[in-house]
């Protein structure tokens, strides 16, 4: 059997070189702002605000890593903060299914009026003061729950797991009620097995947002042991905005030689960054997947 091999035209690789080039292109333009942002963060602060770095470290350094685990508050923002990803996404991801779940059922009673709350929930609200006072009355401000209750569970991903489990066959679930299992071994042991795809689209979504959040510290939380890492950094920024020389927004024990704002800035980012880029590869098999749940079928 011959193998037939299409002609490229003149057109074809014009075109090509285009497509190629642009592509190139944007990458560059999108990455090399992230790349230049590592390459100061190792580079020594104050050697840093003379400028002309463009592709490496001209003084290689660690001293802005180290500042940031010298200091307590960091640390102890660091593990807030990963106990709120864990925790907050677990939680995020099971009540919200579940509730999915049982509003997937075409004959629940109400369901109706419970997609109607649904939808006016996700398109009005209360506004911040009221949303304070419904904390307060659930003692949950200045606690760590305040990061967790709250969020457990999300209107917008209980529509688009409500459409995913719709097109699973309901016969896995009765064949299983004929043997006696209850509704949650059926959605614990059937229905959580096959929904890898949506619980992982779910779970990545929610823990990058709990990871950069930082507006509910700032807000709800007067216990600086419970600051979170997104808080931390948004501190410094602003101390460094407001800040008239270059060390003014860093004293004490920060105050070195080779730090300034920007350089622990730019290393905090990379900290608070990292987490995430190292974690979502092992999700991008489920997370590609996953896109494409509760697209309108055809």
């Amino acid at each position: 059997m011959i193998r037939k091999t299409k002609h490229r035209t003149k057109e074809d690789c014009i075109i090509d070189f285009i497509v190629y080039f642009l592509a190139v292109f944007i990458f560059i333009v999108t990455f090399y702002p992230f790349y230049l942002s590592i390459v100061m963060a190792f580079n020594e602060g104050k050697d840093a605000l003379r400028g002309g770095i463009y592709l490496w470290p001209r003084v290689f350094t660690t001293e802005n890593f180290k500042e940031l685990v010298r200091d307590t508050a960091w640390g102890r923002a660091l593990i807030v903060t990963i106990l709120r990803t864990i925790l907050g996404t677990g939680v995020t991801v099971f009540f919200t299914t579940l509730m999915a779940y049982g509003l997937s059922f075409q004959n629940l009673r109400g369901r109706k009026t419970y997609m109607i709350m649904i939808i006016i929930a996700m398109y009005f609200s209360g506004g911040v003061i009221p949303y304070y006072m419904v904390l307060r009355t659930l003692h949950l401000v200045n606690s760590f729950w305040v990061y967790i209750v709250p969020g457990a569970i999300n209107l917008f991903y209980v529509l688009v797991a409500i459409s995913f489990f719709e097109g699973i066959p309901k016969e896995m679930g009765e064949s299983a009620r004929i043997d006696g299992a209850s509704e949650i071994t059926i959605y614990l042991r059937l229905i959580f097995p096959v929904s890898k795809p949506l619980l992982a689209t779910i779970a990545i979504f929610t823990a990058v947002g709990h990871w950069n959040s930082w507006y509910d510290s700032a807000f709800f939380i007067q216990n600086k042991d419970l600051r979170t890492l997104g808080y931390q950094l948004m501190s410094i920024i602003n101390k460094a905005n407001v800040s008239n020389t270059p060390l003014d927004a860093y004293s004490g024990s920060q105050a070195q030689q080779s730090l300034t704002p920007m350089s622990i800035q730019l290393a905090a980012m990379l900290v608070a960054v990292g987490p995430i880029l190292l974690v979502y590869p092992f999700f991008q098999r489920y997370f590609v997947s996953g896109l494409t749940i509760g697209a309108v079928k055809g």
